[in-house]
Parts: structure tokens; C-alpha cells; sequence
């Protein structure tokens, strides 16, 4: 074996490259898989100098390479069955290797995979074929790829991306100009042509020849528990997923920023590290409520040391200077990236290495009234009540609402109507959230090329669509949980390359299926604030948090800091990326900053997207050298891909 060799937990051997280079951030973990074949080895040989750590199959060929931390890859055998866990898991590979002895075939990973807490990949090696799974939210990723005629994988895409030479979706490109706000499949997609992306519940399939292929083996939980039966579980699971957060060395740090969902996890920390050390922003705006109930917590945390700042001292949102430092896909999140790399440094200055953080709190506990398509079939007067409830809070039309209720329209046929109403204004008045989604209108700055680009793309994914379960309400949750994962996943290498590992526990399979088990009229009951969240919580954090009603409001300070912030933007968009491949009219984009829309918290979402687009192709052209440079220097050093596969006798 080339290399200095050294032991893997459960006695795999990892190579270490002599002046090997991560493929990416050092402090970014990333890995590629390779099937067990002739083809792989050759394949990982292409890469073999960017990648300076590597696990074997169990026949002595390349299985995994990259770049990670030791202690996130766990790594077992079972006689001729070698699995690996890649991420934040509790699981010791002796443990490991017990769980996998049935272990025969493929599917025989489905039970493993339904047991393991924690948010992680989970890889198996399997008498020449190979499994590679991400989480069911999308939080942690598959993609795939051919190198020539071989089959490869991993957990960036940007990566494979530069190992092929791939150039980005502009597709994606022209959606993200157009309406900004994807939801699934869209978010399940590849930014760059000839990467594909897993479906969040299936895993890949790496024969040892042929191609590579996507087994669905999720589904998700029957929703037939009552709010009564269920929060014990969610309970435990939410305990489980925060103990297991404990970093191998510096402090744990959390956000109180006194809203239910980062407040509970500070709770639920502190029950294994009292000395927990809480940040938060005070100040704001007069109409956000968080800080009261922020100081109530921090009362009740008296042995966590409490690290706050003024919001003044933060960069505000919108500021520049505007960069990004990933190339997977373009960051839906960029107005207030600024603060948030203040407030990491923050952190990190005051010794913290891991963090924990609500977000997908509100995808999983909230949503939308659209459970009560499914509700009315199966219990009419239960669905009737909350109806009106949900009209008498948001000021629904009785008509509109009746009429939107009884549709009959399926999801298919729901894309197609985003297509066709790209081109239409958006509609007047209260519109009743009982459909299958929000529907918006393209963006006052797409040029007609990236209308007509969205369109299509939105109708092509009409033809093969279908709901992710039967239930309506389980669906609109599933699918809220998995446009947020990928969003999310970004987020937390931003944390990494300031060096914070950010974790999000309310994402971990296990607490996710906890939840999604209670019906959805009790998870999003118009009466109650994110009730499951609250009786699960109940005796564990202060009533007064867990009895809000109210969520904080940022709006009106992003608002204006935005305005403040228009010369910056405008200047940036001066010389367009997205304008000079005919996405973006910046004529009307300028219009459109100086005389904003009615609906500013629309149209900010779209801003954001399409600023993360060209940042996101800014940032490809820096590191390729030019606009329309090969993308292959995304790797650093990395191969060129070769015109053929050798001769198997020649890769061995």
C-alpha cells in the first residue's frame, strides 16, 4: 500500500497520503466512495493526491477518501461486511460491528439504519456492492457521479463536480432568478450538470459493474398517535440527539435567543453540561419579544456562563462585503451572513468548538392548515372547527377557503399551475395556505429567458411527481424538512471554515420520525405555538417559555437595513454574473431596489436567492480562473479525468 499506513476503528485500514491536500476546507469533513471493482481503483487513483485519508473494501480495493476527523468515521467488520458511520454519531465500532452481523445483502442495512441516533452517513461494503445513505431531511447528502464509465459518490457535490470537470445547472440557475424558493424535488437536486443528488429517503447502490442506482428505503411514520401518546418519545428523542452533542475537546455553546426551539436545546444541554455557554444578540427591534423571554432563561440557566452582545455591534444584514466560501450550491441564507460569522468568531474566542442551534425547529413543528385536506375526509367536524379557527386568525374569505379546501387538484397538476402563474401577477387579497404549497410570481428582474427556463423545469417536474405520503399534511411536513436540509447543511460549513462545528439536533432522523408520528391536526392545531415542542418540554424548561404564543419579529430592522443597503447591492450587480449569461435584467433590478414590492418578505426571500446565485458563480469563477474556465480546480490539484477506463488487469 502506498503511504504511511494507520488503524481505523473496528481495524480498517485508513491511508494516510504522504503531503496529501484536503479536497476542500481543512476544517471541512468530505468524503468520496468508490465501488469495489477494477474501475474504482483506477477511479480512486485519479484522486489519490487530494485525498489524504482512505478506508479499503474488504478485498484490498479503495473504498473511501477524503478528508475528516477520526473521531467522525466509525468503522466496522462483520466477516466479510465492512460498514462505516460518518458524522455525529454515539455508536463505538465494537457496537457497530454486533449490529451488523446479520447483515447478508443491501437491504439488510434498512434495520441498522432505522436504529442509529445521531445525524450521519451511513456507508456498508457488501460482497462487491455498496450502500451509501444520507439522513432523511437532506441534512447530510448523497450524490453521485461518472467518471467516464465508472460509478463514484460522495458527500459534496462540488467536489465530484471538479473530479469530472462539470459545469453548473443553469436550469437551477435561471429557477433561483426566477422565484428563489425551492421546495422539494427541486431542492433535491445537483447545481452542477452530470452530479445527481439521492432522494433524501433512498440510498446508492454501487454495483460492482453497471451503473450506479437510487432504492428508495424510507417511508414515513403512520401519523396515529394523539399529542398525548407521542411527546414521550419526542421527549426522549430530542434528550438522546443533545446528549450525544458533547465535543472530544473545548466548550459546548448554544443560541438562547429566547424562542422555544433554541431555549429547549439550551435546557436539554445543560443537563449534561451545566456550564453550557449561551449566546445571544439583545437590542432590536421594539415589536420582537425574544429578549424578555431570552432573560427568563438565562435565569433559570445559573450555572451556563451568558455571552451577549448589542445588536448594534453586529454587522446588519444586507451589508457587504458579500462573499461566499462554498462552491456546492448557492446559500438561500446570504442577508444576514455577516453577523452571524461575528457572532461565531465570538464564540470561538471564548473557547467554544461545537454549537447548537434550533434551526428546522419550525419546519418540523409548524405548518401550514393543508392537513385539513386530509382531515376533512376522515373527520369532517374536527376538520370544520379547526377551519375556523384558521380562518378567524388569519382573515380567510369563507369562499375562498371552502373552494381552495375542495380542490381537487394533485400535485402533478399543482406544478404545472407554478408554471403557468409565473407569468401573472400575484393575486390580491387573502389567499387561504390550503394547497399544496405558495405559489409566486417570477421576480421582477428574471428576463424572459429564465421564466421560460423555470417553467419548464417546474412542468418537467409535473410529469413525474408524487406526494412523499399519503397524508397530506405529512407530505407539506416531509417537504418542508427536506427543502430546509440542504439550505441547512450549508449553513453548517459556513460555521465550520470560522472553525464551529454547528449542530442541528430537531433534524436527527430519530427526533423527526418522533414527531411526524403524531397526527398532523395535533402537531399544527391553530390554537396552540408549536404545541408538541411545548409538552415535550414540559418540566424541563421554564412554563413561561413553553406557554408563548408569539415568535420574534426581525422584520421591520431587516427592512430597513436593506434600503440602507441598496448602493452596495447595486454596485455588486454592476458587472453580473447571472446578467452576462442572460438571467437577470439589471435594469429592472435596479427599479425594483429603489421602488420595493408591497410583500417585502417575499420578495427579500427571492433577493436573497438570487444574490446567493451570483455569489455562488463568482465565487466558481475565482477558483477556476475565469467565467468560463473547466470547474476541475474546485478539487485542488485535482486530477484531469482520463478518456478511458484501463484494462481491469491494468487497474489492479
Amino acid at each position: 500500500m502506498d503511504g504511511a499506513a494507520a488503524a481505523a476503528p473496528g481495524g480498517a485500514e485508513v491511508a494516510l497520503i504522504p503531503g496529501g491536500e484536503a479536497l476542500q476546507s481543512p476544517n471541512d469533513n468530505n468524503l468520496v466512495v468508490f465501488p469495489d471493482s477494477p474501475g474504482g481503483a483506477w477511479a480512486h487513483r485519479q484522486v489519490a493526491a487530494v485525498a489524504p485519508q482512505m478506508v479499503r473494501h474488504a478485498s484490498g480495493r479503495p473504498w473511501l477518501a477524503g478528508s475528516w476527523d477520526a473521531a467522525d468515521l466509525v468503522v466496522a467488520d462483520a466477516g466479510p461486511v465492512r460498514v462505516a458511520v460518518f458524522g455525529t454519531v454515539s455508536v463505538t465500532s465494537e457496537r457497530l460491528a454486533t449490529l451488523i452481523s446479520p447483515v447478508r445483502a443491501l437491504p439488510d442495512l434498512d434495520r441498522l439504519a432505522r436504529q442509529l441516533p445521531g445525524s450521519a452517513h451511513l456507508l456498508a461494503s457488501v460482497d462487491g456492492q455498496v450502500r451509501f445513505q444520507g439522513t432523511v431531511t437532506g441534512s447530510r447528502c448523497v450524490f453521485t457521479a461518472c467518471l467516464d464509465e465508472v460509478p463514484i459518490a460522495g458527500d459534496r457535490a462540488d467536489v465530484l463536480a471538479g473530479i469530472i470537470g462539470a459545469e453548473p445547472d443553469e436550469e437551477l440557475l435561471a429557477a433561483s432568478v426566477t422565484s428563489g424558493m425551492f421546495f422539494a424535488p427541486l431542492s433535491e437536486r445537483s447545481w452542477w450538470r452530470g452530479v445527481e443528488q439521492v432522494p433524501a429517503d433512498s440510498y446508492l447502490a454501487l454495483p460492482g459493474n453497471g451503473a450506479a442506482r437510487t432504492v428508495r428505503w424510507w417511508q414515513p411514520p403512520e401519523p396515529q398517535l394523539s399529542l398525548t401518546q407521542g411527546v414521550d418519545q419526542v421527549r426522549e428523542r430530542l434528550r438522546e440527539a443533545v446528549a450525544l452533542r458533547q465535543p472530544r475537546q473545548g466548550r459546548l455553546s448554544a443560541d438562547l435567543s429566547g424562542g422555544m426551539d433554541s431555549t429547549s436545546l439550551c435546557f436539554l444541554a445543560a443537563e449534561h453540561r451545566p456550564d453550557l455557554l449561551t449566546f445571544r444578540w439583545t437590542g432590536g427591534s421594539a415589536i420582537n419579544d425574544d429578549p424578555f423571554y431570552a432573560e427568563r432563561a438565562a435565569r433559570a440557566l445559573e450555572h451556563a456562563e451568558h455571552l451577549t452582545k448589542p445588536e448594534s455591534s453586529a454587522p446588519p444584514v444586507f451589508s457587504p462585503p458579500y462573499w461566499t466560501s462554498d462552491t456546492e450550491a448557492p446559500r438561500a441564507t446570504t442577508r444576514g451572513m455577516n453577523p452571524v460569522r461575528t457572532g461565531i468568531r465570538l464564540l470561538v474566542e471564548n473557547g467554544a468548538t461545537w454549537h447548537l442551534a434550533g434551526h428546522g425547529a419550525d419546519e418540523l413543528f409548524t405548518g401550514s392548515a393543508a392537513y385539513l385536506h386530509t382531515l376533512l375526509r376522515r373527520s369532517p367536524l374536527t376538520a370544520w372547527r379547526q377551519l375556523r379557527a384558521h380562518r378567524a386568525l388569519s382573515r380567510w374569505p369563507l369562499g375562498a377557503s371552502l373552494a381552495e379546501l375542495l380542490r381537487g387538484e394533485d400535485l402533478g397538476t399543482w406544478w404545472r399551475r407554478c408554471a403557468d402563474e409565473l407569468v401573472r401577477p400575484a393575486p390580491d387579497g387573502l389567499t387561504p395556505a390550503l394547497g399544496w404549497g405558495a405559489r409566486l410570481p417570477a421576480t421582477p428582474w428574471a428576463t424572459g429567458d429564465a421564466v421560460r427556463t423555470t417553467q419548464r423545469l417546474f412542468r418537467d417536474v409535473a410529469a413525474g411527481i408524487a406526494p412523499l405520503a399519503p397524508d397530506r399534511g405529512q407530505h407539506e411536513a416531509l417537504t418542508a424538512l427536506r427543502s430546509a436540509g440542504p439550505v441547512l447543511r450549508l449553513l453548517c460549513r459556513e460555521y465550520a471554515v470560522e472553525g464551529l462545528r454547528l449542530e442541528l439536533p430537531y433534524l436527527d432522523d430519530r427526533v423527526v420520525e418522533a414527531v411526524l408520528s403524531i397526527r398532523p391536526h395535533e402537531r399544527n392545531t391553530p390554537w396552540r405555538y408549536k404545541p408538541v415542542l411545548a409538552e415535550a418540554m414540559r418540566g424541563l424548561v421554564p412554563d413561561v417559555i413553553l406557554d408563548r404564543s408569539t415568535k420574534g419579529d426581525c422584520e421591520e430592522s431587516v427592512d430597513r437595513a436593506l434600503q440602507d443597503h441598496v448602493p452596495d447591492l447595486l454596485e455588486l450587480f454592476a458587472d453580473s454574473q447571472l446578467a452576462r449569461r442572460g438571467l437577470l435584467d439589471v435594469t429592472k433590478f435596479r427599479a425594483t431596489l429603489h421602488t420595493p414590492p408591497r410583500s417585502s418578505d417575499v420578495w427579500s426571500a427571492q433577493l436573497e436567492a438570487t444574490l446567493g446565485a451570483e455569489l455562488w458563480l463568482r465565487e466558481i469563477a475565482a477558483r477556476s480562473g475565469g467565467p468560463s474556465a473547466a470547474t476541475a480546480g474546485l478539487v485542488r490539484g485535482g486530477a484531469t479525468p482520463r478518456s478511458r477506463v484501463p484494462d481491469p488487469e491494468e487497474a489492479l
